[in-house]
């Protein structure tokens, strides 16, 4: 029932800039931001670029649909069809046009959810996945609860928060749930998208629905991701945008110049990144090999790169995992390890450790008594070549 066009496009780090470092000048240069609260972060280490009251509590209005949205793509069978609850679609506000009787899948509610911002989306799915929307903000709240985000509660699906003063988060947490929504290709690749077309209702027949996110159309640099409104919360925006090799995530909360102060803010925080280069350890990599022509071989890794703050790739610290022995014969290339690289503690890359010789196996009377027995147990364990 999906048409879509997909885009080509990794611990939390929560640390702030200090006021002596390359963004002290962050409140003359951004004087302009309108947004009450708002933050940058680089999606790969969750490092904050720019902050302003970032962690106060504050409602988030329809940005409340990240959560309900990747909840219902962690579901299976996101693309069976069913009927919608009839009293779910009856609810104010945005809208995907939901009827009583129409066919719909998960994954059409999502789509809703995404682009028109549907609020009656958000609601049939609640339904179609917990039974009751009570019962799916529940299940909203432990999620958040599981991804530390410690400022947030839910008390709708959809963010309409109009009666109630229990629904709130804030511009930290929303991002870091950003963060982990756009790691999931289905989120990734529809609130990517300025328009979807759909097939559904009852009879099902072909309608387009067009995103909220009007920053979509300002540049490609641009991959989502969610809009919100309510006169309580005002205008709320979380966006990320591809740039440099890297990807930032922003979020503004009561943000009367939203699409402005988002692009000003990426234009700041990208001019302090740069694609590093990051060296392997400096040291020499030899593994054991049992049952072969030479007791042990060279190993071998590449340099890997990262898009960092300028001039902090010294700052990335490695881990060596190499196999304690390896089973002849071996191949130049074969893999033997990994190198895993880490900044401020969050994982930025991986790196295999390869072989860089080849070692033949050498038959059991040529075998030193150690390389019989290791060559005997291979074989038990039916790891013979």
């Amino acid at each position: 029932m999906l048409k879509i066009f997909r885009k080509t496009a990794a611990l939390l780090f929560a640390g702030i800039i200090a006021a002596t470092s390359a963004f002290s000048a962050s409140a003359e240069d951004l004087s302009e931001i309108s947004a009450k609260s708002a933050i940058v972060i680089n999606a790969q280490t969750g490092e904050i670029l720019f902050e302003k009251n970032a962690y106060q509590i504050l409602p988030m209005a329809s940005t409340t649909k990240i959560m309900s949205a990747l909840i219902a793509l962690e579901q299976d069978n996101l693309d069976d069809e069913f009927v919608v609850d009839s009293q779910a679609i009856k609810t104010e506000g945005s809208s995907m046009g939901l009827t009583e009787g129409d066919v719909v899948s998960l994954r059409d509610l999502v789509c809703g959810m995404l682009l028109p911002s549907g609020n009656d989306a958000a609601n049939a799915a609640a339904v179609r996945i917990a039974g009751s929307v009570d019962g799916f903000v529940d299940m909203m709240n432990d999620r958040a609860l599981e991804m530390g985000l410690e400022n947030t509660h839910f008390v709708t699906p959809s963010g309409l928060d109009d009666y109630t003063d229990e629904h709130y988060s804030t511009a930290y947490d929303m991002a870091m749930l950003t963060r982990e929504a756009m790691k999931n290709e289905d989120f990734r690749a529809i609130c990517s998208q300025r328009q979807i077309k759909l097939n559904f209702g009852d009879p099902p027949f072909d309608r387009w629905l067009t995103n909220s996110n009007k920053l979509l159309g300002y540049s490609d640099d641009f991959v989502g991701v969610k809009t919100g409104f309510t006169d309580k919360a005002r205008r709320c925006l979380v966006s990320a945008c591809d740039r440099k090799g890297a990807e930032l995530i922003c979020v503004t909360l009561n943000a009367p110049d939203d699409w402005n102060d988002h692009t000003r803010l990426y234009d700041y925080c990208f001019d302090f990144l740069s694609e590093q280069r990051i060296d392997p350890p400096a040291v020499s990599f030899e593994i054991s090999v049992a049952g072969g022509s030479s007791d042990s071989i060279r190993c071998a890794t590449e340099s890997c790169t990262a898009v960092l703050l300028n001039g902090r790739a010294d700052e990335v610290t490695s881990e060596v995992y190499l196999k304690p022995f390896v089973y002849a014969p071996v191949k130049a290339g074969d893999k033997v390890g990994e190198v895993v690289y880490r900044y401020n503690g969050v994982e930025i890359a991986r790196k295999d450790i390869t072989a860089a010789e080849d070692t033949a196996y050498e038959c059991a009377e040529k075998q030193s008594a150690p390389q019989r027995i290791a060559q005997r147990a291979k074989e038990l364990l039916g790891l013979s070549a």
